[in-house]
């Protein structure tokens, strides 16, 4: 029997009885078309011993499809009256874990009491801790990029995205695209596109295409979160001044030793947008990953 989804009849009227229309600030789109929520679901290949991490829940239409399929499920929402909604929705089911709160506590760290839930939750230990959800879009880039390091338990990463967000994460060196989130993405973990999303797919329909993504966290580039941290912030600050040669912008953030390794190892006329992500694991090694 297929899983009964929400629609978008279903959802504003959820929404009409809080009082309430989707809010800007929180970039809420809801997902209204059944086969792709499904879809995002299935990407994940949930088994039922595995955690998820949904941010963004929303009136519950996903969280509902996750629910049935995993041990455990993670719900983030800062919207208080979708929060509420959500809490009495799922009150019996004594598997769903929600948190009202920012999934961020700033742009560059996930939200304590995220952290502590999935570590919590995680700890039986599941078969696998994913995120699957469709991702407010104001949130997705330093979601993504700090659950590396601060959440490593989070191994696979299932998503609808805004388009040219997915277009950032896949680009390729030389292109406009590129930049700190294509390299540290396509150096740390395996990227497959799943689907393109039109704006029909949601409601209210956004003005922009959206992507569906799995990302797979690779567990043999570095070892552990620290490492991860460190080189995530050096390609972070080496792209502050993506269009200066590189021997101008490593001058500045590199002692004169791992400079002088920098020289040995690279061209440094070069600039950031330049180096592959290959080369810039090498340079990170070389440099600011040697201990």
């Amino acid at each position: 029997m297929i899983a009964h989804v929400q629609t978008k009849t279903e959802i504003r009227a959820a929404l009409d009885s809080l009082g309430i229309r989707p809010q800007r600030r929180f970039g809420q789109h809801f997902l209204i078309d059944g086969n792709l929520m499904r879809r995002l679901a299935d990407c994940a290949e949930i088994g039922e011993r595995d955690t998820i991490l949904e941010v963004g829940g929303g009136t519950g239409g996903l969280t509902d499809l996750l629910a049935a399929r995993a041990a455990k499920v993670i719900v983030a929402e800062i919207d208080h009256a979708l929060a509420g909604l959500l809490r009495d929705r799922f009150a019996d089911r004594q598997h769903v874990c929600l948190i009202e709160a920012d999934a961020l506590a700033g742009k560059n760290r996930i939200a304590p009491a995220v952290i502590d839930a999935v570590i919590e939750l995680a700890a039986a230990p599941p078969d696998r801790t994913a995120l699957v959800a469709n991702l407010p879009y104001a949130v997705a880039t330093p979601l993504l990029m700090n659950l590396l390091h601060e959440l490593p338990v989070v191994e696979r990463f299932c998503f609808t995205i805004q388009r040219d967000v997915a277009e950032r994460i896949q680009a390729a060196p030389g292109t406009k695209a590129y930049g700190p989130l294509s390299v540290t993405l396509q150096t740390l973990t395996d990227i497959h596109r799943v689907a393109r999303v039109s704006p029909s797919a949601f409601w209210p329909p956004p003005t922009v295409e959206s992507s569906m993504l799995r990302i797979d966290v690779r567990h043999d580039v570095l070892p552990g979160p620290e490492p991860i941290a460190r080189f995530v912030a050096f390609v972070r600050e080496a792209f502050l001044h993506r269009r200066k040669m590189l021997k101008h912008t490593l001058s500045r953030i590199l002692d004169e030793r791992a400079f002088a390794a920098a020289a040995d190892l690279l061209d440094l006329t070069r600039r950031p947008e330049d180096l592959p992500p290959p080369e810039w694991l090498d340079l990170a090694r070389r440099t600011v990953l040697t201990d």
